[in-house]
């Protein structure tokens, strides 16, 4: 795995990539915490809902404003600032039992997740060797995937602990902590030192990472790619030189679909499969989704590994079309399911929820599909689109299954005589196909072009935009979701989902260059041609 590519050069991405981790893990977490929380501070649906935005607002923020600090001190400055903001974050929330405080130390825990994502994407893709550096860049979005199957486990483990949510919080802090003492250690990215102007230590950098006694000739070229680079100022992301304004809108395009193929929106309904298959408990519900976690975990690892030989255009193509594939059947499948809902906005103590676990799934009455939806405009709705970050687009869903199926915050249950059994089960295979071709696809690939479809000397404002960009659309989406749902239903929302699926499907293949193989230098000056 990491043959061909130094030690060094993989411990140092490896420790880059614990973000992902911590991010991974702040994202999944909050589904478990609140149930908790909100029962102890008697937090109101309103307030429930802030609390899960307050991280998104702070991760917005920091995607305006994090581009200019990664180009201004540094790819590796920026991650250990994040790393110890998580760490502050976290520190805040854990001896105090406020709401305010909550609210603080969720905008910090934002902010960080937000930068490290841009700064670790940039960092790797500028310290790999370029055979390698789609398995490494991946290897932010293996761990993210890993930190939110974390989440979910401590989630569960904690359930019944009283403040339960302390220790969940409190998990990350000496992760973070030696993330921000490793990362001292490592070297500064060589690009970055090059536009620094500071070319010897770029020079005695490289030949670490490379193993090579002589680094010159990849030092000349990133040079000489710099020096064409360094005029750049960020209004010249909009302008036609170098065919910078098409490449800022293949990202931004790109980044659109991510959201619009409805991964994070679709897996509302996860849960509700899971019950309409059998998993009636709520821990049966819990565990099931930590099922969901395991396989975005099992597909986004042979994505990581095989990038570099396949390329990441074709493992966008083959997920769009599986995305497409999946979504019909699940449009269909759903015409011919009849789901009756219920919900449940109210805090419910901790031990209320365990001692009458049955009642809450007998004394469930049959709502429509529209109360669900209506009631998901409660805390659930946006809490869960609320709580991810770009990369993560697609861990929403996870949250809304341990939430709305694990934890009896929705109570859902359907009509188990009339399904068939044979429309159950392909139901829930159509979603775990669905979700598996996603980390395949749009998940991983989709932050691995954007690493490399920029020039050096103004990747990390390029990256930060279009990572607001994906805040924003995802807030956008979060909010008309449930209306569009009342409107269509939910089989129409799938063949919308497949329409964007192979929409994105032929943009990939007109827009997106295959860069396997190709040096970021070499991207970038094939991109200025076009």
């Amino acid at each position: 795995l990491i043959s061909g590519c130094g030690t060094f050069t993989f411990l140092s991405s490896a420790v880059a990539a614990v973000s992902g981790l911590l991010m991974g893990y702040e994202l999944g977490l909050i589904s478990g915490a609140l149930l908790q929380m909100s029962s102890i501070l008697a937090l109101s649906c309103k307030e429930q809902e802030i609390v899960v935005s307050s991280l998104l607002f702070g991760a917005l923020f920091a995607s305006l404003t994090g581009g200019f600090l990664i180009d201004r001190f540094g790819r590796r400055l920026a991650i250990i600032i994040a790393s110890s903001l998580l760490v502050l974050g976290s520190l805040i929330l854990v001896p105090y039992e406020s709401y305010g405080i909550l609210i603080v130390g969720r905008i910090a825990i934002g902010i960080s997740i937000s930068l490290s994502s841009i700064a670790t994407c940039v960092y790797i893709a500028e310290i790999a060797p370029q055979h390698r550096r789609g398995l490494l860049v991946s290897l932010n979005e293996l761990m993210i995937v890993i930190g939110i199957l974390f989440a979910y486990i401590s989630n569960y483990a904690f359930a019944s602990v009283s403040h339960g949510w302390k220790y969940m919080f409190g998990l990350v802090i000496p992760l973070g902590a030696l993330q921000a003492i490793a990362m001292y250690f490592l070297p500064p990215s060589p690009r970055f030192l090059v536009m620094k102007n500071n070319d010897e230590a770029a020079r005695k950098v490289l030949e670490r990472l490379r193993e090579t006694s002589d680094a010159t000739k990849e030092l000349t070229v990133i040079k000489s790619s710099l020096k064409d680079e360094h005029q750049y100022s960020f209004l010249d992301l909009f302008c036609s030189k170098n065919n910078m304004r098409t490449r800022m809108l293949v990202g931004l395009t790109l980044v659109f679909f991510v959201q619009t193929t409805g991964q994070p929106n679709i897996l509302f309904y996860a849960s509700t499969v899971l019950k309409s298959v059998g998993f009636q408990s709520n821990e049966a519900a819990s565990l099931a989704s930590t099922g969901v976690g395991v396989i975005k975990v099992v597909s986004t690892v042979p994505a990581t590994v095989f990038v570099d030989q396949v390329g990441s255009k074709t493992f966008l193509c083959i997920g769009s079309s599986v995305m497409a594939v999946s979504l019909v059947t699940m449009g269909l499948v759903n015409r011919n399911i009849h789901v009756n809902f219920t919900n449940v906005c109210r805090s419910q103590s901790p031990e209320d929820f365990f001692l009458q676990r049955p009642r809450n799934l007998t004394g469930v009455t049959n709502g429509s599909l529209k109360d669900l939806f209506a009631s998901m405009a409660s805390p659930e709705r946006l809490s869960f689109d609320a709580q991810r970050s770009p990369d993560v687009a697609k861990t929403g869903e996870l949250n809304r299954t341990a939430l709305a199926g694990g934890k009896s915050t929705t109570g859902s249950q359907m009509e188990s005589g009339e399904v068939p059994v044979v429309l159950k089960w392909l139901s829930l295979a159509s979603l775990l196909v669905y979700v598996a071709a996603f980390s395949i696809g749009l998940g991983p690939m989709s932050w691995l072009v954007l690493s490399e479809i920029f020039p050096g000397g103004i990747r990390g404002r390029a990256m930060a935009l279009t990572s607001s960009m994906n805040w924003g659309i995802n807030l956008l989406i979060s909010l008309t979701f449930l209306t569009v749902t009342e409107l269509i239903g939910l089989s129409w929302v799938c063949f919308i989902y497949t329409i964007m699926s192979l929409a994105s499907l032929a943009f990939v293949i007109v827009f997106i260059p295959e860069t396997k193989g190709c040096s970021l230098e070499q991207i970038s000056m094939e991109l200025a041609k076009q």
